[in-house]
């Protein structure tokens, strides 16, 4: 049996660099994007490229019609699903807490978290013995922050990570028995355009020095990470938090 792969908010940064490794592990890749259909064209052309199968698939994660109806386009265009990394994830402008408005509260908690829970509830009702599926496995992307809390940056987005490492730990014993693993990694000061869309595109340079191994790390070696939680190399491995951050 082929297996399927969902990442979301795989167009660019870790989710374009898993969506690739795990295709070159033989996986069926479906690359979630939200906006930018060039940069998951792309991916799935390199995929196609190098013989593996891919699908790019819009959908925003924070809208359920949405999550549902990619759901449905992964089981007709590839086949019953069989592993789902949740990574698309947003962060704001760098603010403190007595800066921040409802609204940005509001879209950090519906895209970071509710659309994890979404996107990972239609993969166990995909995956699950409970449900007629074979088994599969879920690595969530949390963040360092989560543990560090990104003080006068980023308080709102570690709060939301804080949460998806509750959420791991959480599905990861519901579902135990069914034949569905669920772990999270926990990226540190990584070079993606994210720092970028919060206003700070040289915000790994100026904090690499808190970094033990004082540099920044690569969307790549995440992927490594997230691949190998994916893997039957990770078979006894659930509701496990690990960390990529250089020591950090």
């Amino acid at each position: 049996m082929d297996e399927v792969l969902l990442v979301t908010g795989g167009s660019r940064g870790i989710g374009a660099a898993t969506a690739l490794l795990a295709a070159r592990k033989g996986y069926a890749v479906a690359v979630n994007y939200t906006r930018n259909g060039q940069a998951a064209d792309a991916v799935v052309r390199a995929i196609r490229s190098a013989g593996g199968r891919a699908e790019a698939l819009r959908a925003d994660v924070a809208d359920e019609s949405q999550v549902l109806e990619m759901f449905a386009q992964v089981d007709s265009k590839l086949g019953r699903l069989t592993a789902l990394v949740n990574n698309a994830g947003i962060v704001d402008r760098a603010a403190r807490v007595d800066e921040m408005g409802v609204e940005r509260l509001k879209r950090m908690f519906d895209v970071n978290v509710i659309g994890s829970f979404l996107c990972a509830r239609e993969a166990v009702r995909r995956m699950s013995t409970r449900h007629g599926g074979s088994g599969g496995a879920i690595v969530n992307v949390s963040s360092a922050a989560a543990r560090l809390g990104a003080p006068g940056q980023y308080v709102d987005y570690a709060a939301a990570k804080g949460a998806i490492d509750s959420f791991t730990i959480g599905l990861a014993k519901e579902v135990a028995a069914e034949g569905i693993r669920v772990n999270a990694v926990r990226p540190g000061l990584i070079e993606t355009e994210i720092h970028a869309s919060g206003g700070l595109p040289d915000r790994v340079k100026e904090l690499q020095h808190l970094v033990p191994m004082q540099r920044g790390g690569s969307a790549e070696e995440v992927a490594q990470a997230i691949v190998w939680l994916l893997s039957a190399d990770a078979s006894y491995t659930t509701m496990s938090l690990v960390d990529v951050s250089g020591g950090r």
